[in-house]
């Protein structure tokens, strides 16, 4: 239960950019110990910028300029550099939406860590060491004595999304801002993290501000929701009387969005025969670690196969192995029959170009100091030595394709929202004129409507272009409704082969069945129903 006095008030948030335009407008938190306020929305809504505010930080381009932002009564608006600096990671503490670019690269993952608690004179170097490492075995972390050695680009992604909640736990601050944290994370460990989360709110009364576009996970975690547009709220209230009775119609299309998500389906009645990718008895590691083992994979023309599975299970290797990136130590690629080169540095140019791939975080894989006419227009410039006006001309045919304004040449990634990068991201795949597209968890880091738009465009796309998709997700219910077929993969090998509609309907294999199990639902007692069914060995 919450104490009733707010150890969060924000009263009258207001964020602009430098130029003056209003980012949030006027915002309104009382948030007490113990209590989990979540915030949804579209993509630009202003969810992301409330949650750095409450830390009084404001992304470059953007400054706070009204309301007050108190802690346990105190306005840190008022206090000064050093003090703020007190204040962050001790008292309130924040987990963002994307652990890889957060992570210092240069640092073992232990360091940073322990950094905050040693800092702030909690702990001694050895006491943080070992909080660190019950957070890590908390986390379900691989080997948790030893993971924090690693620097951060040897864990995948959902590791290093893990290894950031217990950075940000490691102080145990009062309050959390929790940025999409389960972002990154396949379904299994989505499970373990939100018992996780809810297990610290409990037992040390913190409170949290849960950013997130899964209206099924905040149903899991938070006690009331905001919804938010454009920087305005559009309405508050109870978690379960939001989601289920909702008052305004912006709200009532997120929840329709999700619940239409389960009757969804797709059909292989309209599928070629012809096999355009062959992946061939596959093996490849990292040093002495095999990742993908003897894996074997064909994509037709004009089929999305989907390749689900738990964070390093090896879904992003295969992808990489595929694209070159990562050359087999055995096994063979066939493109239309013809094999090609392991290594994408021996592949010709046409190798490189009928196989793209469109990364999972839109903020890592766009070059920051390059316009977006920039981005796209370097594949057109390299596959097909075009320059100048033609480059540009192809560059707005490219943004018309993914329903964005052609003026959109001149924009930087930072003045555009999570949506809008990614379909920059599509735009540049297709540049290559591309037959088969690799998308890496592409809709994961969208909200409801906005991964809707993406999921729509890429049918639109492949039915108009006639391109076959390998989608690599841990989103059981997108693989519904975009997947011809699906693969479940676990420890470098696949587990399950098969159309969607048999993978879903069983029998399982063990593996597939969990999966399918820790997928939650839009219901407030679901995460409630799991711990208790776990109570009992269920």
């Amino acid at each position: 239960m919450a104490d009733e006095t707010p150890i969060l008030k924000i009263h009258g948030l207001t964020v602009e950019t430098i130029q003056g335009n209003t980012i949030v407008d006027h915002i309104d938190i009382d948030l007490k110990r113990g209590e989990v306020l979540g915030l949804i929305g579209e993509s630009g809504a202003g969810k992301s910028t409330i949650g750095l505010a409450a830390m009084t930080y404001a992304r470059a381009g953007c400054r706070i300029t009204g309301g007050t932002i108190e802690i346990d009564g105190t306005d840190v608006r008022l206090l000064d550099a050093a003090g703020r600096r007190d204040v962050r990671g001790r008292r309130i503490a924040y987990i963002a939406q994307s652990a890889a670019a957060a992570f210092n690269p240069a640092q073992r993952i232990i360091d940073q860590v322990c950094e905050g608690p040693v800092v702030h004179g909690l702990m001694s170097r050895h006491e943080a060491e070992a909080w660190a490492i019950e957070l890590f075995r908390s986390l379900d972390l691989p080997k948790p004595e030893t993971f924090g050695r690693k620097y951060p680009h040897q864990s995948s992604g959902g590791q290093l999304q893990r290894a950031m909640a217990a950075m940000a736990m490691s102080c145990r601050p009062d309050i959390l801002v929790l940025d999409e944290p389960t972002t990154a994370l396949d379904v299994t460990t989505q499970i373990e993290v939100l018992i996780l989360l809810k297990h610290l709110i409990r037992e040390y009364r913190t409170a949290a501000l849960y950013i997130t576009h899964d209206l099924a996970v905040v149903a899991q975690v938070a006690d009331r929701i905001k919804v938010l547009r454009h920087g305005r709220q559009v309405e508050e209230g109870a978690t379960d009387a939001v989601l289920h009775h909702p008052r305004e119609s912006y709200t009532s299309r997120l929840v329709a969005v999700r619940a239409a998500a389960a009757s969804e389906r797709v059909s292989l009645d309209t599928l070629g025969e012809e096999t355009i990718l062959s992946v061939e008895a596959t093996t490849a590691a990292y040093g002495p670690l095999t990742v993908v083992n003897r894996v074997s994979l064909d994509i037709r023309h004009g089929e999305t196969v989907a390749v689900v599975g738990e964070s390093g299970s090896g879904k992003s290797t295969l992808a990489r192995i595929i694209t070159g990136l990562l050359p087999p130590s055995d096994g063979r690629i066939r493109f239309k029959g013809r094999v090609l080169s392991k290594s994408l540095a021996d592949r010709s140019r046409e190798d490189k170009r009928i196989i793209q791939l469109v990364y999972q975080i839109p903020d890592v894989a766009l070059n920051p100091r390059q316009a977006v006419g920039e981005i796209i227009g370097r594949p057109v410039h390299f596959y097909f030595g075009k320059s100048g006006q033609q480059v540009t001309a192809r560059v707005k045919e490219l943004l018309r394709l993914v329903e964005l304004p052609e003026d959109y040449v001149s924009r930087m990634p930072m003045q555009l929202s999570g949506g809008q990068k990614q379909r920059i991201c599509i735009a540049r795949a297709l540049a290559a004129n591309p037959e088969l597209v690799i998308l890496d968890e592409p809709t994961s880091a969208l909200d409801p409507l906005v991964a809707e738009e993406i999921l729509k465009l890429l049918k639109r796309l492949q039915a108009e272009l006639g391109l076959a998709y390998m989608f690599i997700t841990h989103d059981l219910d997108v693989v519904r409704r975009i997947a011809h077929r699906t693969a479940v993969m676990l420890k470098g090998q696949f587990v399950a082969f098969d159309s969607t509609d048999r993978i879903f309907a069983g029998p399982h294999h063990p593996y597939t069945e969990q999966l399918i199990n820790a997928v939650p639902v839009m219901r407030t007692d679901w995460l409630e129903s799991v711990l208790a069914l776990r109570a009992k060995g269920g």
